[in-house]
């Protein structure tokens, strides 16, 4: 199978290239970025996206900050601000906070942080495999595109193909920034995946019928309880799976748990501009000037979860003690 890069780092030039996911399927356009506002603008617009992508993009912003002789505060700052939810940009600008007087620690850091995503995404594939069969419904983009070349919940689902286990993917749409439709239809495609896209709306008849054996979602941000905030429609996935019977797993890097929150009340909800559900590629599609509301995450109740898949293994209720113990808070 072909394997995708969200980035690319280009040491000699100092340039850090962003494959425009803005611009695909219909283009691939890499994006050069060169200093750490470029990055924050590039994170914030959607150039990169997904947890662990924007954390080892956060991660060598800085570097790039070092190589422009930005003030590296300065730096830190607009990188936080430029998305609320992913608690992956806060663990990797946290990371490389220690390294701020050194290019070649800093630079260091940030490779070591890359590696240690790649090496997860493959635990979390070969985890997931295992409780995953049949036909497999999924929700935005999890896979290469989305985190550091291998993916989270879409790359169980590719180790799951090759294995044999999995025949048949669904692929939500994603509305209204259509990630399904642009994002992991590309990728299943690629990996010559066989895999049908949907509109959101569709799920539940679909489990109605028992053309659903399993969902799996990632997370952007999860509570120490199980809690967790992903793509705007995973909360409606889970109670429909939940109401159907259909097992409903959520995968992620432990680094995506964030151990200040005992539960998913505190985890802020970023507000996209309504221009997003009013526009489809510039394209007007309501009234003109008619409101509209875009929260790009929701919550999703650890209650629904049949199982989280991590790095360590496949993690199942009680949740809290299971991730307690997996982060070694115990």
């Amino acid at each position: 199978m072909e394997r995708l890069l969200p980035f690319r780092f280009d040491e000699e030039e100092g340039v850090f290239w962003l494959l425009d996911q803005r611009r695909l399927p219909l283009e691939e356009v890499w994006v050069p970025v060169r200093t750490a506002r470029e990055m924050a603008e590039a994170i914030r617009a959607m150039v990169v996206r997904g947890a662990p992508a924007i954390g080892v993009s956060a991660a060598f912003g800085m570097v790039l900050a070092h190589l422009r002789g930005e003030d590296p505060e300065e730096a830190d700052r607009l990188l936080r601000q430029s998305r609320p939810t992913a608690v992956n940009l806060f663990h990797a600008l946290d990371r490389m906070r220690p390294h701020w007087g050194s290019l070649e620690k800093s630079l260091g850091e940030a490779r070591a942080l890359w590696r240690e995503v790649e090496e997860t995404e493959r635990a979390i594939s070969q985890h997931g495999a295992r409780v995953l069969k049949g036909q497999v419904l999924t929700h935005c983009n999890t896979g290469p595109l989305a985190t550091g070349g291998y993916g989270t919940a879409l790359g169980a689902i590719l180790e799951a193909h090759r294995q044999g286990r999995v025949r048949h993917v669904w692929v939500d749409e994603t509305r209204p920034y259509l990630q399904g439709a642009r994002l992991t239809a590309f990728e299943l495609m690629k990996a010559g995946v066989p895999a049908t896209l949907i509109a959101d709306n569709m799920a539940g008849f679909l489990m109605q019928r028992g053309q659903v054996d399993a969902v799996i979602v990632g997370v952007d941000r999860m509570a120490l309880n199980g809690d967790f905030a992903n793509k705007i429609g995973t909360y409606a996935l889970a109670v429909l799976a939940h109401h159907h019977g259909v097992p409903f797993y959520a995968a992620l890097p432990l680094s995506s748990v964030d151990p200040r929150l005992e539960s998913g009340e505190g985890i802020p909800i970023e507000e996209r501009p309504a221009e997003e559900v009013t526009h489809i590629r510039g394209l007007l599609i309501a009234p003109p000037g008619f409101p509209a509301y875009h929260p790009a995450f929701d919550l999703t109740p650890h209650r629904f979860l049949t199982g989280i898949i991590t790095e360590k293994g496949v993690l199942y209720p009680p949740f809290d003690e299971a991730l307690r113990d997996a982060l070694g808070l115990l």
